[in-house]
């Protein structure tokens, strides 16, 4: 269990806290909970989002269900800290996508006093680490791991299966294009899909090709 944890005004240090797991797992849901009860204690608050994700909005940090909090959209990390000046606390959304500076910048924010939550998918559609998420999941504080239910099995799911074949890591999507699997259930498809790709050739066609 998460317990947030109380400020000693004597201690100049903050901390990191990550919210990892699979699509539809209720990570941005908890990023915003967690800033919106800092905003609601006065705290001053800032929230970053990738410029690349303009799923919902360009500029709004949204959840699946509809939740929102205002955020600022950087295209790098290095821009964070140039943004998070006299701030108490820093929320980054969809941190997969950011360059591996994020982690620098993150451990700086802490080290200056600030309160830093991380949200974003802890694996690619591969069921590989994604991006700098493990590198900040290491040096957390706090890692909070949330899961979906999978549509196949009702299993807790933490893979997020892409229902396209599009190969590329980055591929913005929701719930056509992408779908919360156990492990299982993942195991399955992905196997599934690995024997539609094989080759099948007919006999007599290599027969015909060798002249035999």
């Amino acid at each position: 269990m998460f317990l947030e944890n109380t400020v000693n005004h004597e201690e100049q240090f903050g901390w990191i806290e990550v919210i990892c797991g699979s699509m539809f797992s209720g990570k941005t849901e908890e990023l915003i909970r967690r800033l919106k009860r800092a905003q609601f204690a006065n705290q001053k608050v800032e929230i970053f989002k990738p410029a690349i994700d303009t799923r919902y909005d360009e500029e709004k940090v949204i959840s699946h269900d509809a939740n929102e909090i205002h955020s600022t959209p950087v295209p790098a990390s290095s821009n964070i800290p140039l943004l998070a000046t006299g701030c108490q606390v820093v929320g980054i959304d969809e941190a997969q996508f950011f360059d591996d500076g994020i982690v620098a910048v993150c451990n700086n924010l802490a080290n200056r006093g600030i309160r830093v939550i991380v949200a974003g998918l802890d694996m690619d559609f591969k069921g590989n680490p994604f991006g700098p998420m493990p590198a900040l999941m290491a040096t957390a504080e706090y890692v909070t791991k949330v899961h979906a239910v999978c549509t196949r099995t009702g299993n807790l799911a933490q893979y997020s299966y892409r229902k396209s074949s599009d190969e590329h890591v980055v591929m913005l999507g929701e719930q056509q294009e992408y779908e919360p699997l156990s492990r299982g259930a993942y195991y399955k498809a992905m196997l599934s899909n690995k024997i539609k790709d094989i080759a099948v050739t007919d006999p007599q066609e290599i027969k015909h090709k060798t002249g035999s």
